[in-house]
């Protein structure tokens, strides 16, 4: 498996201004009470969202740390820390949230001690749970967390707070050290939480899914044309999500402005609703009776709508 695509460390910042001061704060309030665009979260009396270390544990506490912390030019740093949902599948359920918020401390502390901050830096974060919206590997359980982390670090040798600053250049680039240490605290604890055969189990995912993919060495099963007469051709087939379940919908050739050719497997919400397929044996490393049974019930294909997000029609 590429090591790159263990777990997503994501950062951005917004700039010291009244401005961007009134959109952190609606970003507070929304990660606050939502889990997803589209997912509430149902609030427990005496149990915080946030986990406070240091920027507080409220939407008015942190706000006002970043405006108290912040430096000339940043407000606040926002870190969002996204774990491979087919990764986190292998972990056992009740175990997920503890591994996700031990991601993200431990990533957080060895960051700043790679950096030689031995006084570390404030952070706030909270966690979130929502299925995945990979196109290509839907429904996942996605736990992953938010961080806000202030403008400003303390300064030993200073004796004061001085600005914090990713740099990215020939000289050192931050970023990068921040991917180096997410990944591996990610191989660390999938270790520990899983063992070591992880790996072997992903690489085997993706063997069944290379097996399933032959299907478009076949003539095209169909042909969906767009609004410029374009027919793009279509095999109905499977791709396996995690080690129980396999998607059904179709593989599909896309081809961009400049002629570079794409296949991408497109899942089918109608299909997934037939009885049985969504339990399909992982063991079946070529389930053609799953296809069989969505090319017998024609009445449940529905590829404009399985492709109209790939597509963005």
């Amino acid at each position: 498996m590429d090591r790159k695509q263990l777990c997503v460390a994501n950062l951005r910042y917004k700039r010291s201004s009244p401005d961007e001061a009134k959109r952190m704060r609606n970003l507070l309030g929304y990660l606050t009470y939502r889990d997803s665009r589209d997912r509430g979260v149902r609030m427990v009396a005496g149990r915080e969202r946030w986990v406070d270390r240091g920027m507080g544990g409220s939407v008015s506490n942190i706000a006002r740390r970043c405006d108290d912390l912040r430096s000339e030019h940043v407000l606040t740093f926002s870190l969002v820390v996204n774990p491979n949902p087919q990764l986190v599948a292998m972990i056992p359920p009740d175990q997920r949230e503890r591994f996700v918020r031990e991601l993200t401390e431990r990533t957080v502390d060895d960051f700043f001690d790679a950096r030689g901050i031995d006084s570390g830096c404030e952070y706030s974060y909270v966690l979130h749970h929502r299925e995945s919206e990979d196109s290509q590997t839907p429904g996942l359980h996605n736990p992953h967390t938010h961080l806000v982390l202030p403008g400003t670090v303390w300064s030993e040798e200073s004796g004061d707070r001085i600005p914090l600053y990713f740099s990215r250049n020939k000289k050192v680039n931050h970023i990068e050290m921040l991917h180096d240490v997410t990944e591996q605290n990610m191989v660390d604890l999938l270790d520990h939480y899983i063992g070591p055969e992880w790996e072997p189990r992903m690489d085997r995912i993706e063997a069944v899914r290379d097996d399933q993919r032959q299907v478009t060495e076949e003539d095209p099963h169909d042909f969906y044309e767009e609004d410029s007469g374009k027919r793009l051709p279509m095999w109905h087939g499977v791709r396996q999500v995690d080690e129980q379940r396999c998607a059904v919908g179709w593989y599909i050739l896309f081809e961009d402005e400049d002629g570079h050719r794409s296949i991408e497997f497109c899942p089918d919400d109608a299909e997934l609703e037939i009885a049985g397929i969504e339990h399909y044996a992982f063991t079946s490393r070529r389930p053609e009776a799953v296809v069989d049974v969505v090319k017998e019930q024609p009445d449940h294909i529905s590829p404009s709508r399985s492709i109209s997000h790939e597509l963005d029609l």
